[in-house]
């Protein structure tokens, strides 16, 4: 399932060791769902047992975090699997009834693979503050462009035409964030949804901080920005690795019963 890290021509150029070990083991999709949540639950990700993460499947089925787990003890045989219809087909959980969301933005668009809604601490500051957090840092930057900002909260997205309103508001971009509720990010790839969705905590828990200081000088400039944001179309190099090894090191079966004994077996 995960794709070769040293694939782009960029980073064979200016990373051309091989290194002494791959830098994950071979992943399913249900391993890389559970890394991600048990990764963005640790950087900020974590209301309990709200939020969840689609992943779409070449057969046109979706993976999806279970409602009755928080994030930071779900594991790949936890994982469960929706038909187009939002239904489950395959696992022991349940989905949560706000999954039309996201099925709403996968029909739209199709060239993504990862979709997630949670309500994170310094997301929910501007969430309710009604402003987007300004540019402050390089890590801030890495992600181009604003989020988009949408204040047509009705005190919930579980309904049909909630969702398809809040998917059509966020339209062809990469990330939004729901007035008085919390923070929706879309992605092509594993990698860069967890990229993305921890570039968006961090600019908003800076911003505050900054802000709370009186305040700093913007970065507006696209050129100081061009190489920042160079990581999200291509990948930060290793982010993604390191942060999936830290938490199969700290806990191994996030990976599943088979993935468990798998590790424990190669002494890994």
């Amino acid at each position: 399932m995960n794709a070769p890290v040293r694939s782009n021509p960029m980073l064979q150029k200016l990373a051309p060791r091989p290194g002494r070990y791959p830098l994950l083991p071979e992943l399913t999709a249900h391993q890389e769902l559970a890394l991600l949540c048990r990764a963005l639950h640790r950087e900020g990700y974590d209301d309990h047992v709200a939020g969840h993460v689609t992943l779409a499947e070449p057969d046109g089925s979706f993976l999806v975090n279970p409602w009755e787990l928080a994030w930071d003890e779900v594991t790949a045989d936890d994982i469960i699997r929706l038909d187009g219809n939002g239904s489950v087909i395959e696992g022991e959980w349940n989905v949560t009834p706000a999954i039309g969301l996201h099925l709403a933005v996968h029909q739209r668009r199709h060239d993504l693979k990862v979709v997630i809604h949670n309500h994170p601490r310094w997301g929910l500051v501007w969430s309710a503050s009604g402003r987007v957090p300004p540019i402050y840092d390089q890590t801030s930057g890495q992600v181009e462009g604003d989020p988009v900002f949408y204040d047509e909260y009705a005190g919930t997205v579980d309904g049909a035409s909630e969702a398809e309103a809040a998917a059509e508001a966020l339209g062809n971009e990469k990330w939004a964030i729901l007035k008085n509720h919390g923070v929706f990010v879309v992605a092509k790839d594993i990698s860069q949804a967890h990229l993305r969705a921890i570039t968006l905590e961090h600019r908003c828990r800076l911003a505050w901080q900054v802000e709370v200081l009186g305040g700093g000088q913007h970065i507006t400039d696209p050129e100081s920005l061009r190489m920042a944001q160079m990581s999200d179309d291509l990948g930060f190099p290793f982010l993604w690795e390191a942060m999936a090894r830290k938490e199969i090191r700290l806990d191994a079966r996030v990976l599943g019963e088979d993935g468990a004994n798998a590790i424990k077996e190669s002494g890994a």
